[in-house]
């Protein structure tokens, strides 16, 4: 399982559009949203929330971005010649899932450089490796949406809805602008959101503390749906395709 993880990284990495996307446009979003005008969004603070955030959002669609290499292979027949091949099903999702969670790292890592190296963030040793370790565990929820959207759908349609999840997640939850500027009844589902939870992750953690219980438990229970999504609809495509 170990070479077919490594031959999905050497796929995803060699993607422009990975590239651009996953890595790239969170970086120039992050630079321009501190960099940009002044009074409040040019403090330090900011400059560690939205250096959070970003990342989470880098994060969120490189792991949704899986999804698309799903259906893309599922339309190409990949998927036939897996199952035709000597590992398990189970083997299969496993080794995607973990592929596509590797690929989560280098958005992330990108932001938290660009964070120290251009905008002067300064933290603790141990806060810089607690917060990539929480962020790149903790967009696992988010690997399981997107492969759940590429095994139940289209190429097509896997790239519109996992567009959809991205700006809709990112925004309701507060990953580009702090909820503490919704409206009341808008706040108070922002909280329950799985990004907003995820990103909380590393707020806490740039922070000095741990990440509250309730965070804990929204964030496995958001593992548990995903996770059985994607299982559900690998099995229908199984049956399908």
């Amino acid at each position: 399982m170990f070479e077919y993880i490594k031959l999905e990284m050497r796929r995803t990495l060699r993607d422009a559009s990975f590239v651009v996307f996953g890595i790239g446009m969170p970086v120039l979003m992050y630079l321009l949203f501190t960099n940009i005008g002044g009074g409040q969004n040019s403090d330090a603070d900011w400059k560690v929330s939205s250096m959070v955030g970003m990342a989470a959002y880098g994060a969120l669609g490189s792991a949704l971005g899986t999804g698309t290499g799903v259906a893309s292979d599922k339309a190409i027949g990949w998927l036939r010649q897996m199952r035709i091949a000597p590992l398990r099903p189970t083997r299969v999702v496993t080794g995607r899932a973990i592929s596509g969670s590797v690929t989560v790292l280098p958005g992330i890592l990108a932001v938290l450089l660009s964070g120290a190296l251009i905008n002067g963030v300064r933290l603790d040793a141990w806060q810089w490796v607690a917060l990539t370790l929480l962020l790149w565990i903790g967009a696992l929820p988010f690997t399981m949406l997107g492969l759940g959207n590429g095994y139940r759908l289209s190429a097509q349609a896997t790239g519109v809805v996992n567009v959809a999840c991205l700006m809709g997640l990112a925004i309701l939850g507060g990953l580009w602008f702090p909820v503490s500027a919704f409206p009341g009844w808008l706040r108070e589902i922002a909280e329950y959101t799985p990004t907003h939870r995820f990103a909380d992750l590393g707020w806490a953690t740039s922070q000095g503390h741990a990440p509250g219980a309730a965070t804990i438990a929204l964030m496995g229970a958001w593992l548990v749906a995903f996770g059985a999504y994607a299982v559900v609809s690998y099995r229908r495509s199984a049956r399908t395709a």
